[in-house]
């Protein structure tokens, strides 16, 4: 069977990504044939050459497309248009698909998988990785509202023309199937994680990086992901200046990059226990995630936001570090039911502050909602059974 798959943005595990489709792809193009239509933007980021840039079995269409997160929403808007362009060009000259997987964010990728699939009549399948136009219209991106009711008729045209829809989270699944689609369509398949890389995160990997940061004696906390406008970065700030009068020998790791990077390095200079750190190929976060006594996984309080699938979320399971979530929705749920993290309420910094310093005085629950959360990343975030689930659907709508 030929599957074409349309993702803007293609990652390996070279790249300071969560490389979900290469996991994906890698296990898919084992059965069948697979052409990828996608973009070089992340190929120029990568941080080692371990991987292959693409599994094997992987056909690769590529635009030059610039993109990063401090674009403006004009110049953001602007890189998706060049590569629905492309990836409508380059759609209607491959050989004819069975089925087309399209993935967004953005929605135009989405929406060029459809296009395509109608035009060359083959069904298409839609995986749903945020929720869009929600999201930018909840920040201000799209303050026309003419403009926001375009993108949510189109949004909704394309859930149902979709054969199948995929989203990555419960919650996201909610806000379709309260759009009026059908429960048969939809089924919830989530971010995961990637566990053979994080069998990498060892004792002696661990210790060897705790020896070069010189933090034997600390304890750590270690925020991993986009720097970005949703994540409540001051917050999080704020949050440790409180936490330092009561618990000085905490310090928090930032790892990553994005919109508010400079506001970190300002805090990193002034606050001798906030560290930047650069960004870390995919291979080598889980050793970073392990090395932390606590992961955070912070967003505003956004309703939107809720429905969020984060990745560090997994990751840091899947090593054995209990996480704090910062919005209510279905992961503050699945940690609470699961007994492998806390919830504290977002923009509320010194909630955070104190719920942290309840933590550290109480090292046990610590260990025990780590191992909670790795034997429930076991048994639910795999994400070579996350694959084999994500081709037996596309299978299916081929059919």
């Amino acid at each position: 069977m030929h599957i074409a798959v349309f993702s803007q943005y293609h990652t390996n595990p070279d790249c300071p990504a969560t490389s979900r489709h290469y996991a994906l792809l890698a296990h898919i193009a084992r059965t069948h044939r697979v052409t990828l239509i996608t973009t070089r933007t992340w190929e120029r980021q990568r941080l080692t050459q371990e991987f292959p840039w693409l599994p094997e079995g992987v056909e690769m269409h590529a635009a030059q497309v610039p993109y990063h997160n401090k674009m403006g929403v004009q110049r953001r808007a602007l890189a998706f248009g060049q590569y629905a362009a492309y990836a409508l060009r380059e759609g209607m000259r491959i050989p004819k698909p069975d089925v087309i997987w399209g993935i967004s964010t953005p929605l135009t990728a989405a929406w060029v998988a459809a296009q395509v699939a109608r035009w060359r009549r083959v069904p298409w399948v839609f995986e749903v990785q945020d929720l869009w136009p929600a999201f930018p219209v909840a920040m201000g991106a799209v303050p026309n509202k003419w403009a926001q009711k375009q993108l949510f008729t189109l949004e909704k045209n394309l859930y149902q023309s979709a054969r199948h829809i995929l989203p990555l989270s419960p919650g996201m699944t909610s806000y379709i199937r309260n759009l009026g689609i059908s429960e048969e369509k939809l089924t919830t398949v989530l971010n995961g994680t990637d566990l053979d890389l994080a069998a990498r995160a060892t004792v002696a990997t661990v210790a060897a990086l705790r020896q070069q940061l010189q933090l034997e004696g600390r304890r750590v906390i270690l925020y991993a992901g986009t720097f970005g406008r949703a994540n409540n970065i001051p917050m999080l700030i704020t949050a440790a200046v409180t936490l330092a009068a009561s618990r000085p020998e905490v310090v928090w790791l930032f790892m990553g990059h994005g919109y508010e990077e400079s506001l970190l390095r300002e805090a990193a200079i002034t606050y001798p226990f906030i560290q930047l750190v650069p960004s870390q190929p995919r291979h080598a976060v889980f050793t970073w995630f392990k090395l932390a006594d606590i992961s955070i996984v912070s967003f505003l309080g956004m309703p939107v936001l809720d429905a969020n699938s984060p990745a560090k979320l997994y990751d840091s399971l899947a090593v054995g570090t209990p996480v704090v979530v910062t919005n209510g929705g279905w992961t503050r749920d699945l940690i609470q039911a699961s007994e492998c993290g806390w919830y504290s309420p977002a923009d509320n910094a010194p909630a955070l502050a104190e719920q942290l310093r309840k933590l550290f005085e109480y090292p046990e629950q610590l260990q025990a909602a780590g191992r909670a959360g790795q034997e429930m990343a076991a048994n639910t975030f795999d994400r070579q059974k996350i694959a084999a689930t994500m081709q037996r659907i596309i299978e299916q709508a081929a059919e």
